[in-house]
């Protein structure tokens, strides 16, 4: 952690997100100014008497919106649930695991209600600009958790991904969005999307930071990161679908991105994936997140449907139109592929992507159900797959000329800290070259 005092962090931090011209108004819902200057003077102190509480003691965080904190309402970037939910009587797990680690929780962020959206818009209280543009979103749905990252709001932002939900962030703001294996962290007190496919993960400007974050949260002991070796690693490079409409500016750094790699010592090759079409073919049925957010927001739907965001709430209803015999037959079907995916990926040590094949649309671009829809699927297409293949990834800033790029690691469930240590290797030669 840096020598700057937590307290001075913490300061510098809390102006950002006050300052009038800034978006933190728009990034962060609730902000906990005493609490987190307490904290902070805490973690001041066991410096001074020569203690510590691990790598995040004394690091400035946010929470996205929807984790519960004792005695609040947990949102979920809704107007209708700020209002009619019952305050949480306990923390998240995480949040817990946060506390006891000495991370100084300065605020929850903003979201796509609900998590339903890979755009990160929010009509209730508005969407945070992109910080390479203003005029763009920002990704979701942990929108508020990459602004405040890219813009100094906090040094990690916690958030959740059920379909890319910290990676699409991630990438459309320039910094690392890590998705662990959906087992690894404890999905209780955080408002469920879909209970199939939501996981945990942190939002940071490091490997490092977002490796020790998912150790606190994992309930495991956080290590220093060895970066591995590149020289003989087997990367493979998803052919097809990811490359589907890619845009000029993703493609230009995309084809750097592998030619650096190819520089490194790694083997690179081009991997057909079969699984991939049989994955869209059981996704053809209705998903997972439809049906399973459409059983947890069924009776609200009915009652004040016309409160919803209605971009969300067409996603929602969606889900009412599944059979039950469809979604039993989709989770049998997706269990046999997680396996297969599985053994494809054994003789590799990850997969390599673009994270998005697009850059951060024009706010204006979303605005519509008619425009929101293309753009959304994009962003949402090739992280989505990593959840419903039940793996873990990681996306990395790009060097680009302009908006920002994500590549996404990809690699086999369980194998978390092996790609932190590859991503850490792939994060340093992109910081060299």
């Amino acid at each position: 952690m840096s020598a700057i005092s937590a307290r001075d962090r913490l300061e510098q931090a809390l102006t950002r997100i006050a300052d009038p011209h800034g978006e933190g108004a728009r990034a962060c819902l609730t902000v906990y100014a005493d609490a987190a200057r307490a904290a902070a003077d805490a973690a001041d102190a066991r410096k001074r008497a020569g203690q510590s509480l691990g790598p995040l003691d004394g690091a400035i965080v946010s929470i996205k919106d929807l984790f519960d904190v004792k005695g609040e309402v947990t949102r979920a970037g809704s107007k209708l649930l700020a209002e009619e939910a019952e305050p949480a009587t306990a923390d998240a797990p995480v949040v817990t695991r946060l506390r006891e680690a000495g991370a100084v929780i300065a605020a929850k962020t903003n979201m796509s209600e609900y998590a339903f959206s890979g755009v990160g818009a929010n009509p209730h209280f508005g969407t945070p600009g992109n910080p390479a543009d203003r005029s763009r979103v920002p990704g979701g749905s942990t929108s508020g958790g990459g602004v405040a990252v890219a813009d100094g709001m906090c040094e990690i932002a916690i958030g959740s991904d059920t379909g890319g939900s910290t990676r699409i962030p991630a990438a459309l703001c320039g910094i690392v969005g890590w998705k662990p294996s959906r087992q690894r962290v404890p999905t209780a007190g955080a408002f469920p999307l879909s209970f199939t496919l939501d996981s945990i993960g942190p939002l940071a400007r490091t490997v490092a930071e977002c490796a020790s974050a998912d150790a606190v949260m994992a309930g495991d002991r956080p290590k220093p990161i060895e970066p591995a070796s590149l020289g003989g690693l087997k990367f493979g490079i998803v052919q097809g679908m990811p490359f589907e409409s890619i845009d000029d500016t993703v493609a230009k750094a995309w084809e750097g991105a592998a030619a650096t790699l190819g520089k490194s010592g790694a083997r690179l090759s081009e991997e057909t994936i079969a699984l991939i079409p049989e994955m869209i073919a059981v996704n053809a049925k209705g998903g997972f997140a439809p049906p399973e957010a459409f059983a947890i927001h069924r009776d609200r739907l009915k009652r004040r449907g016309d409160e919803i965001d209605q971009l969300i709430r067409a996603r929602i209803e969606r889900g009412g139109t599944i059979m039950a015999a469809d979604y039993i037959e989709m989770t049998q079907d997706r269990l046999r592929l997680i396996r297969a995916m599985d053994a494809r990926m054994a003789g590799l040590d990850a997969l390599i992507l673009p994270t998005t094949p697009i850059v951060a649309p024009k706010i204006a671009e979303v605005a519509t159900l008619e425009t929101f829809g293309p753009k959304n699927g994009l962003l949402l297409r090739n992280t989505s797959m990593i959840n419903f293949f039940d793996l873990c990834a990681i996306s990395l800033p790009l060097p680009a000329a302009g908006l920002p790029v994500g590549l996404m690691l990809v690699a086999r469930n369980g194998q978390d800290d092996r790609l932190f240590r590859i991503a850490a290797a792939v994060e340093r030669l992109f910081v060299r070259s």
